[in-house]
C-alpha cells in the first residue's frame, strides 16, 4: 500500500508518474472532460491546523475525482482528546478509503500509516510538506520545460518546506541550494537522507548562511514565511534575524534572468519577499497555488485508486 509521508520515500519514477499525472488531470479538468478516477470513494481530512489552501484544493479533488473529502477538525474527532492514534486509524480505515492529515509531528502521520490499513498523505507537518512540492515542481515544469539540471534557491527558514524542497528537487535532478541563518538550519538528518538521495541522481546540494550565494544562477527562487504557525511568539526576534534573507529586487537580480519566483502562500510583502518580487511578472505563485489541487488529485489516485 503506497502512502505520502514524506518524498524521501518515494522514488524517482514515482515523482514523474505523479508529475505526469497532474498534468493530464489539469488538461482534462480545463477542457471540462470528467474523471472519476475515484468514484465512490471517501476521504477523511484531518486538520490539526487550519488552512486555506489544504482545505480547498483536496475537497474540490475528491469532488472532480467523483469521491466524496469529509472535513475532520481537531473539534470534530476524538484524537488528541484521549483517544490515541493507534485506535483511531483502526476505527478510520473501517469507514474510510484514504486520509490526509494536516498536523505538528510527523510521527503521528507515521503511526497513523503503520496502524491503519488505508493509504495516508501527509497534508503537512512541522517537518515536511510534500503535497506543496509535488505542485511546485510540477510549476517549475511548466514554466522551465525540464527540470534536471535546473537549479533552485531556496532562501530563508529551514523549515518543512526547505526540508520537502530538499528531497523533491534532488529526485527530479534539480540542483538546490538553501540558505538560512546558522540558527535557522534545516534538520541534519533531512539533509543527509537529501545528500543520499542527490547521489543517485547527480543534483547537488548547497547548505550556505549566504543568500547570494544561493541565488546566483538560480532558475527558480523560493522562499516561505518567517513565521510559521505557532510560532508568533517569535515574530520580532525571527524579523532581525531573518532581515538580510529578504527576496528583493536586488537579490532576485542575482539569479537567471528567466528565474521565476515561487512562494508556497501565505505571504507577508515587506517581509520575506517585497511587492517587487512577489507581484512582478516572474512570480507564479499562482499557478504555484493552482496546482496543488492538480498534484495532489494525482497523489490521490496514486495512493486511492484501483490498483
Amino acid at each position: 500500500m503506497k502512502h505520502l509521508l514524506s518524498l524521501h520515500d518515494w522514488t524517482q519514477e514515482d515523482i514523474q508518474e505523479a508529475l505526469t499525472l497532474a498534468a493530464k488531470l489539469k488538461q482534462e479538468q480545463k477542457a471540462g472532460i470528467p474523471h472519476p478516477l475515484l468514484q465512490g470513494k471517501t476521504l477523511g481530512m484531518i486538520f490539526s491546523k487550519s488552512s486555506t489552501r489544504t482545505r480547498v484544493s483536496f475537497e474540490v479533488g475528491m469532488y472532480q475525482l467523483g469521491g466524496h473529502a469529509l472535513f475532520l477538525s481537531s473539534n470534530d474527532i476524538q484524537l488528541g482528546r484521549g483517544e490515541t492514534i493507534h485506535d483511531t486509524a483502526k476505527v478510520l480505515s473501517r469507514y474510510l478509503d484514504g486520509i490526509m492529515i494536516r498536523t505538528f509531528r510527523q510521527e503521528d502521520v507515521e503511526e497513523l500509516a503503520a496502524q491503519g490499513t488505508i493509504p495516508v498523505i501527509n497534508g503537512l507537518t512541522d517537518l515536511l510538506h510534500p503535497c506543496q512540492v509535488l505542485a511546485d515542481l510540477l510549476t517549475l515544469q511548466e514554466h522551465l520545460g525540464t527540470l534536471a539540471g535546473k537549479k533552485l534557491a531556496y532562501v530563508g527558514d529551514g523549515n518543512n518546506m526547505a526540508h520537502s524542497l530538499l528531497f523533491g528537487c534532488v529526485k527530479c535532478g534539480m540542483d538546490i541550494a538553501v540558505a538560512t541563518p546558522a540558527a535557522y538550519a534545516c534538520d541534519a538528518d533531512i539533509v543527509k537522507k537529501a545528500m543520499e538521495d542527490a547521489q543517485k541522481t547527480g543534483a547537488t546540494i548547497t547548505i550556505t548562511e549566504d543568500p547570494v550565494e544561493a541565488v546566483q544562477g538560480a532558475h527558480a527562487v523560493y522562499t516561505d514565511t518567517w513565521v510559521s504557525m505557532g510560532q508568533e511568539a517569535e515574530k520580532e526576534e525571527k524579523i532581525k534575524v531573518f532581515s538580510p534573507y529578504q527576496v528583493n529586487e536586488e537579490l532576485f537580480s542575482m539569479a537567471k534572468p528567466e528565474a521565476v519566483f515561487l512562494h508556497c502562500l501565505p505571504a507577508y510583502r515587506g517581509l520575506e519577499v517585497t511587492e517587487a518580487v512577489i507581484d512582478g511578472p516572474r512570480s507564479v505563485i499562482f499557478d504555484e497555488a493552482e496546482n496543488r489541487l492538480h498534484a495532489q488529485k494525482a497523489v490521490m489516485v496514486m495512493t486511492m485508486g484501483e490498483k
